[in-house]
């Protein structure tokens, strides 16, 4: 018997119990309860992973397994590159859960128990074989996300963030479900390889075009792609600091992984003929995004707005790894995800202790504040660099092996993008550093945008007043994660490891065999090799960018003279309005378009 449904169950019933028990015990044994939920859950995918084994684990829930081919029950189809996105995930929940001992400071038990739900939510996303459990573990990590970032109902700006960011979010799950409807009424099932076999024997008609847009446009929103990513800064910003860490480590990465199952398991065979074209539009999507989330980026002087927009740039970039459509670039956007998230997660950490010490996250009234934590902003600048691929983090590993695809799919330009986001954002991450904690520099113009956040609180974990104490479980985290990081990118057969998931991934005939019919999946080999003298050549001037961005910010004279780049920065912020409405409209704008190229290139 597998122990995958342990993964989601534990979690689930440990929050049911710490609801039941709200009132009967104390804070802190309640997050030490949570947080060894969350280690279980962390250990149960480590399990999974290592039943995996290289090949497919199917779970048939209650022994409906398919007949003839046709699947009526319900599965978990977990392989190599899924049941690792699930530890991972979990690994997350576990660092979030440690600074929920210290930091979440409600009398209730809630928000533990909701934490937990949504770690198991994440979880079983990343291991269900299922389209239809896809929405539901989609809905329910995406509910509590909501309730999260907006749990302390005291202050206002919690509450608009997360209304903000439910209405989005909610319009991508509705997007999702119409897009499950047209194809459930087309193959009659809602198992992913079943759906996948049946489409593959018809053609590539307007049904098809649809389904897949109102799927990628549901899955894209959730992934902060632009235009779909306006919720993203709102909801960060005043994120409790646990809640911050999951999502800007996991959460819009998750969105991703949803949007490569999908293709892969359900629309590779009908639209295989279409694929170059298919890929052009994934490509161009993630570079607008990976331009746009640095360029705002660079903007930000409020930390978690800053963190969040940088969270949206390396998605553009994990989506042009996605995009290239092949398992060269999906082995390098998942290493690439992994590193990154270890790193953003760390520097989310960071922020907090930086919020719990001095009650406030805007650069300008930080500036050499930090002075007293110089280990810490060590910590913060080798973060600020891991971003921006320094070598041997995560980020460097995964950054090489992308561009390694895109330069084979015949991308020679996109190398050069990939090494301008990374410097834009690890720029402007280096940046706050060197101010907040050594006081380098010219202090950061006020930034009137950030002034509504910062008068209405963060959070239900952040302070009215700082305190001078800094414990364990606060720095902890943080340097773990960056450490975790730095493993990664050495770790031993990483790179053979990830190009056989991907492999074993993009090989959608073996997937539905595996699942449809019990068949053992051939082996795969991978060609990928580790980093290239042009890979650290493309490091070293992410790395050198990101140094000459932060000292021309530190350096720049405070009162800019409004030229056209100026005016343009201006329009590119005011569209960032904090009203559901403009949000709800660019989402719709954005799948109509998406739908629309689509049209064109399977036409």
């Amino acid at each position: 018997m597998s122990v995958a449904p342990l993964a989601v169950l534990v979690p689930v019933l440990a929050a049911a119990v710490l609801a039941a028990t709200s009132p009967l015990s104390r804070r802190r044994v309640a997050g030490i309860a949570g947080l060894l939920a969350a280690l279980a859950a962390a250990a149960l995918c480590a399990a999974t992973l290592a039943e995996v084994r290289g090949g497919t684990l199917v779970v048939w829930f209650g022994g409906w397994r398919p007949r003839a081919g046709a699947a009526v029950g319900i599965d978990f189809a977990v392989d190599p590159l899924g049941g690792a996105f699930a530890l991972f995930v979990a690994v997350l929940g576990v660092a979030a859960l440690v600074m929920c001992v210290e930091v979440i400071q409600v009398e209730d038990h809630l928000f533990d128990a909701i934490a937990l739900v949504f770690i198991a939510a994440m979880v079983g996303f990343c291991l269900t074989g299922d389209l239809f459990n896809l929405f539901v573990f989609f809905e329910l990590m995406s509910v509590c996300a909501y309730v999260l970032v907006g749990y302390e109902i005291r202050a206002r700006a919690p509450l608009e963030g997360s209304l903000a960011f439910a209405i989005t979010n909610s319009i991508g799950s509705i997007l999702l479900l119409l897009g499950i409807a047209l194809l459930y009424g087309r193959t009659g099932a809602l198992n992913l390889a079943q759906i996948g076999r049946t489409l593959a024997d018809g053609p590539a008609d307007g049904l098809v075009v649809v389904s897949y847009a109102l799927l990628a446009g549901g899955l894209l929103v959730k992934a902060a792609a632009v235009p779909f990513h306006f919720w993203t800064a709102d909801a960060y910003a005043v994120a409790p600091t646990p809640v911050g860490l999951l999502l800007g480590g996991a959460f819009s990465e998750l969105g991703l992984f949803g949007l490569a199952r999908v293709h892969w398991t359900v629309f590779h065979g009908v639209l295989a003929a279409d694929e170059p074209q298919l890929r052009a539009i994934l490509v161009g999507l993630g570079v607008l995004t990976g331009l746009v989330g640095a360029v705002m980026c660079a903007a930000q002087h409020h930390l978690k707005r800053l963190l969040a927009f940088a969270t949206i740039a390396h998605v553009g970039l994990f989506l042009v790894g996605i995009g290239l459509l092949d398992a060269d670039g999906l082995a390098g956007a998942a290493v690439w995800i992994v590193g990154d998230g270890l790193v953003k997660a760390a520097l989310f950490a960071t922020v907090g202790l930086l919020n719990d010490r001095f009650a406030t996250v805007e650069e300008a009234e930080l500036h050499g504040r930090g002075r007293d934590l110089r280990w810490v902003g060590v910590l913060f600048c080798v973060g600020a660099l891991a971003v921006a691929s320094l070598p041997p983090f995560g980020p460097f590993a995964g950054k090489t092996l992308v561009e390694d695809a895109a330069l084979k799919a015949g991308y020679p330009w996109l190398p050069a993008v990939m090494v301008v986001v990374s410097a834009l954002t690890g720029g402007a991450l280096l940046r706050v550093g060197l101010r907040v904690f050594f006081g380098v520099g010219r202090p950061a113009p006020e930034d009137p945008r950030s002034a509504d956040t910062e008068d209405a609180g963060e959070g239900g974990d952040e302070s009215d007043e700082p305190v001078a104490n800094m414990p364990v479980l606060l720095w902890g985290p943080a340097l773990v994660l960056v450490v975790a990081s730095l493993a990664w990118g050495l770790l031993p057969g990483l790179v053979d490891a990830a190009g056989r998931a991907a492999e074993r991934f993009v090989a959608s005939g073996a997937y539905a065999d595996a699942v449809l019919r019990g068949a053992p999946p051939p082996d795969v080999a991978s060609q990928l090799h580790g980093p290239t003298a042009t890979g650290y050549l493309y490091a070293a001037a992410s790395v050198l960018g990101a140094v000459g961005v932060a000292a021309a910010a530190l350096a720049g004279a405070r009162e800019r003279a409004p030229g056209a780049g100026f005016r343009a920065l201006e329009a590119l912020r005011a569209l960032h309005s904090g009203r559901p409405g403009d949000y709800a409209a660019f989402t719709a704008a954005g799948v109509a378009v998406f739908g629309g190229l689509l049209a064109i290139a399977v036409g």
